[in-house]
C-alpha cells in the first residue's frame, strides 16, 4: 500500500507540473498529435482509466469494435497520376447545406465526465471547422447551453424512440427554437448492452469513490479537478426527471424501448417537420423503408461498436446500404474512421460524409474543445494528403474506381 501510494505521490507531482505548464507548451505538445491514434494515446494520460475506457470501449467482447477498424484496412487506395492536384477541394454538402471537411461530430452522450468543455467545445470545434455537431439527447450540456457555445454552428439533435412521447416532443421542440436544423433518431438501441469494461470498474454516473477510483483520480489532478469545480456528470437535458444523477440514469434506461417498431419512427416524422436523420441502419431493406418513411438521410452505423457485439463493420455493408438508397435520400458512414484516408474510402463506397464520435473525444479529453479542433484537423490534413496522392481533386468526385480489397473479407 505504501509504494502505490508512492507512486501516486509522484504522478500527483507529475500531473501538477503539468497544470503549471505555461500555456504556449501546451499549445505546442497539441500541435504535435498527428495522428487519430497520438490523440487518443494523449487522452489515455489525461484521463482517469475508468473515464477513458468509458470513452474507448465497445460492448461485451469488443468485436464489432476491432471489426469496424479493420475493415479499412482490407481496402487499398489505387491512385491516378500527373493530375493537378495543387488546390484540392475537401467540401462538400449534407442535407443541403457545404460543410468545408466532409467529417461530421457524431453525438456522444456525458461529454462532461471527459472533460469540462463538453459538448459545447465539440460543437465550438466542429463549428470552427466548418462542419456540422450532432449533439447527443443524453449530453451534459443542454440544447440551449450548446447552441449559445456554437452560435454560428450548423447544429443536429439526436434522440431516441423513447417509451415517452411527450418527452421527446419537448425536446424537438427545445431544438427547434434553438434553430437546429435536423433531428437524428437513433433506432439500435432497444436496450442496453453488456460493455464490460465499465463493468469491471464498476462504472457510475456520477463516478463511484472506491479506493481505486480515488487514487486514480489523484494521479490525474486537473480532470479531478475540474470534476470538482464544474461538475457534468449527469444528462442536462433532462434535468428535473429525477433527484439526482443516479436517479436519473436510471429513468433514462427505463425509457429504451424495445417494443418500437416503424410504426413510433413513421409517428415522429409526422411530428418533426425538419430534415429527419435515421441512425443505426446495417441491412438495405432497412435503409430502404426508412427512407420511405421520410427520413433524409440515413447514417450505416453499429453504435462505434457499442451495441451488438456481432454486428459487421459499417464499411462492409456501406456499398448496398447505398445502392439501395439512390438518390432518394443521403448516406452517411458512422463508426470506425481513424484516418483521413478512411474518409476518402467511405466515399468511394458511397458516404457523402463520415459521423465520428470517438476522434473528437479523445481530443476533448486530451485537451478540451482544442483538442477536439486539433482531431477534426489531423483528420482533414490527413484527407487532404490522400487525396493529392490519389489524384483526387475534389472529394464529391470520387467513385469506386478509386478502391480495391486486398486480402480477405
Amino acid at each position: 500500500m505504501h509504494d502505490l501510494l508512492s507512486v501516486a505521490c509522484h504522478q500527483v507531482v507529475d500531473s501538477l507540473r503539468d497544470v503549471a505548464r505555461p500555456a504556449d507548451r501546451r499549445r505546442q505538445r497539441l500541435a504535435a498529435l498527428g495522428s487519430v491514434e497520438e490523440v487518443r494515446s494523449a487522452a489515455r494520460s489525461a484521463l482517469p482509466r475508468v473515464i477513458f475506457d468509458f470513452v474507448d470501449g465497445g460492448a461485451a467482447d469488443e468485436v464489432t469494435l476491432r471489426r469496424n477498424v479493420e475493415a479499412f484496412d482490407r481496402l487499398a487506395l489505387s491512385p491516378h497520376v500527373l493530375v493537378d492536384v495543387s488546390d484540392p477541394d475537401l467540401s462538400t454538402t449534407v442535407l443541403g447545406g457545404g460543410v468545408d471537411v466532409p467529417v461530421l461530430g457524431a453525438p456522444t452522450g456525458l461529454c462532461g465526465l471527459v472533460h469540462v468543455d463538453g459538448e459545447a467545445g465539440l460543437a465550438r470545434a466542429m463549428q470552427d471547422a466548418g462542419s456540422v455537431y450532432t449533439l447527443a439527447g443524453m449530453s451534459s450540456y443542454s440544447i440551449e447551453e450548446v447552441r449559445t457555445a456554437a452560435p454560428r454552428g450548423r447544429l443536429w439533435f439526436q434522440t431516441y424512440l423513447w417509451r415517452d412521447d411527450a418527452i421527446v416532443d419537448g425536446l424537438m421542440a427545445r431544438a427547434v427554437e434553438c434553430d437546429y436544423e435536423a433531428l437524428v433518431v437513433t433506432v439500435d438501441v432497444p436496450r442496453s448492452a453488456d460493455r464490460r469494461r465499465d463493468r469491471r470498474h464498476r462504472f457510475t454516473v456520477p463516478p463511484r469513490l472506491i479506493p481505486r477510483s480515488v487514487v486514480d483520480g489523484l494521479r490525474h489532478p486537473r480532470w479531478t479537478r475540474d470534476l470538482l469545480q464544474h461538475s457534468r456528470v449527469t444528462a442536462a437535458n433532462i434535468a428535473g426527471m429525477g433527484d439526482d444523477a443516479v436517479r436519473v440514469a436510471s429513468y433514462v434506461d427505463s425509457q429504451f424501448d424495445p417494443s418500437a417498431s416503424w410504426d413510433d419512427l413513421r409517428s415522429l416524422r409526422a411530428r418533426w417537420k425538419r430534415p429527419l436523420v435515421v441512425k443505426g441502419i446495417l441491412r438495405p431493406d432497412d435503409a430502404a423503408r426508412a427512407v420511405a418513411l421520410g427520413a433524409d438521410a440515413v447514417v450505416v452505423s453499429n453504435h462505434g461498436g457499442r451495441q451488438l457485439d456481432q454486428a459487421p463493420a459499417t464499411l462492409s455493408v456501406l456499398p448496398a446500404i447505398a445502392e439501395a438508397v439512390g438518390d432518394r435520400a443521403e448516406v452517411y458512414l458512422d463508426s470506425g474512421v481513424r484516418r483521413g484516408s478512411d474518409v476518402l474510402k467511405a466515399r468511394a463506397l458511397g458516404a457523402r460524409a463520415c459521423l465520428v464520435g470517438r476522434p473528437i473525444v479523445y481530443g476533448l479529453g486530451a485537451a478540451g474543445g482544442a483538442g477536439a479542433r486539433r482531431a477534426v484537423d489531423v483528420l482533414a490534413e490527413e484527407l487532404r494528403v490522400a487525396m493529392m496522392l490519389t489524384g483526387v481533386r475534389a472529394f464529391d468526385d470520387v467513385g469506386p474506381g478509386l478502391v480495391e480489397a486486398v486480402g480477405s473479407a
